[in-house]
């Protein structure tokens, strides 16, 4: 049995009832609380590879530029709730530091296999780097897997590369 008090003060109005009344349903976990959460993750910048090595390359020359990024996951706490986030690599975004980029979904590869390359036409010092936006699924519990509504771009650190002229000599052998 439960007792129910009128809202003026008067006299408690007894009454019986197989259930309390309702409570309000706990607050579900949306995916727009899911990107809130995902843009505030420190996410990995992509560490950049040059080849050929030693912060040096040649006019004219096939630059070789990767990463070797891959999934991973985070888990947060959400309205009481355990929220695992599968995160990977979505694009990778080339700034080759003479003014151009390059946006691909591949993270390149290393020497002999040339995915990601850039051909300097002048010499002189630029700064190179790699941005990498993030994409990510999520589950609450145990559910299903959901896409999460976004993304997120770390910039990369910028690295210096000089781009040199060379001048073939021959050799006697």
């Amino acid at each position: 049995m439960y007792i129910w008090f009128q809202p003026t003060g008067g006299l408690p109005q007894p009454g019986t009832s197989s259930c309390p009344a309702t409570l309000a349903a706990p607050p579900e976990v949306s995916p727009g609380l899911v990107l809130s959460a995902f843009r505030r993750i420190p996410l990995p910048a992509s560490e950049l590879v040059v080849q050929p090595p030693g912060g040096r390359t040649l006019v004219n020359f096939e630059t070789n530029f990767y990463t070797e990024q891959g999934e991973f996951t985070r888990v947060v706490r959400l309205l009481g709730r355990r929220v695992v986030l599968r995160i990977w690599p979505d694009s990778f975004t080339w700034v080759y530091g003479d003014g151009s980029s390059e946006r691909t979904s591949s993270a390149g590869s290393p020497y002999p296999d040339l995915e990601i390359t850039h051909r300097y036409v002048a010499k002189g010092r630029v700064a190179v780097r790699v941005d990498t936006t993030y994409a990510a699924d999520f589950r609450v519990g145990g559910g299903p897997w959901r896409g999460v509504d976004g993304t997120v771009t770390i910039p990369g650190e910028a690295e210096g590369l000089r781009v040199v002229t060379a001048r073939p000599v021959l050799v006697g052998g």
